[in-house]
């Protein structure tokens, strides 16, 4: 007996029907997210009743809710990570997704960015950066470019911008990427990596907001700020080889890490197991 020819990935089957049209603001970046990440659980074969979604609050806390056709948890401003620990505790035959924004993940929940990576509990987290707090009237964020524009810094940023990668990598994650939303199919290619990781994994996509973002910055369309992305993106085998001065206003791309580390529930699993003498 043949077997069936399988069918072409449609991102129709993967959204919420009540949820379209979408309601992020045209050019945003989030439909490219949302697309990726659907594309990516398409190839890897998922059901989506294995999965559970956790977003805060923000623009990119719309990619996962309400749009992803799973179980979502919207939760409360800079705490999707600390409800998404408490849901792999919890359910750790799931696979545990957070998608949320900059502003919300490492800005107002960066301490739980931080002790999640260090953790190395077993979730992927898709961090949209698009170096503002969109949502609420473009102010400046942690993430914003030295010598950028918004609402709270007309005159110019003065503050250094996070550089959330390396500093998750550093504080401890099995696997940490970075890409634009130019680069589609590498980030594609790392959403899957990241959810077969066992263990603590970061994919940060760098996003579009021409409205907020874009339009203060001399890129009022979508295309123009793609365009920038392009431009300014370094591979990180090249940026090794770079100077700071050379890589001020660039994008490193590409893997940061990639390793084995004990992971937290498994960990936790183990402590009961010996505690309790193999009773449950």
């Amino acid at each position: 007996m043949e077997k069936p020819i399988q069918s072409k990935y449609d991102m129709i089957n993967y959204l919420r029907k009540e949820a379209l049209p979408t309601p992020l603001c045209p050019g945003c970046g989030g439909g490219t997210v949302l697309n990726a990440f659907a594309n990516a659980v398409d190839q890897l074969g998922i059901d989506p009743k294995d999965l559970v979604l956790v977003s805060g609050i923000g623009c990119s806390a719309w990619i996962a809710s309400p749009h992803f056709l799973a179980d979502t948890l919207h939760t409360t401003h800079g705490r999707a990570i600390a409800y998404a620990t408490g849901v792999k505790v919890g359910l750790p035959d799931k696979k545990v997704v957070v998608i949320s924004g900059d502003g919300d993940l490492a800005g107002i929940g960066g301490n739980h960015l931080l002790h999640a990576a260090r953790r190395n509990i077993d979730i992927t987290v898709i961090l949209v950066n698009n170096f503002i707090y969109g949502m609420t009237g473009g102010q400046v964020a942690p993430t914003t470019p030295f010598g950028a524009f918004t609402t709270t810094t007309p005159y110019r940023n003065v503050e250094h911008p996070l550089q959330i990668s390396e500093v998750i990598a550093a504080a401890g994650a099995s696997y940490v990427a970075r890409w634009t939303t130019a680069h589609v199919f590498q980030l594609i290619d790392s959403i899957k990596k990241a959810m077969n990781t066992k263990g603590f994994a970061l994919v940060e996509v760098i996003s579009q907001c021409p409205v907020q973002f874009g339009r203060r910055n001399r890129m009022k369309t979508p295309d123009e700020m793609i365009k920038w992305f392009l431009k300014n993106s370094v591979p990180v085998s090249k940026a090794k080889k770079m100077s700071p001065e050379e890589l001020e206003g660039k994008f490193i791309i590409g893997e940061f890490i990639k390793r084995e580390r004990a992971e937290l529930v498994e960990e936790l699993n183990k402590l009961i197991e010996e505690v309790s003498g193999g009773e449950t």
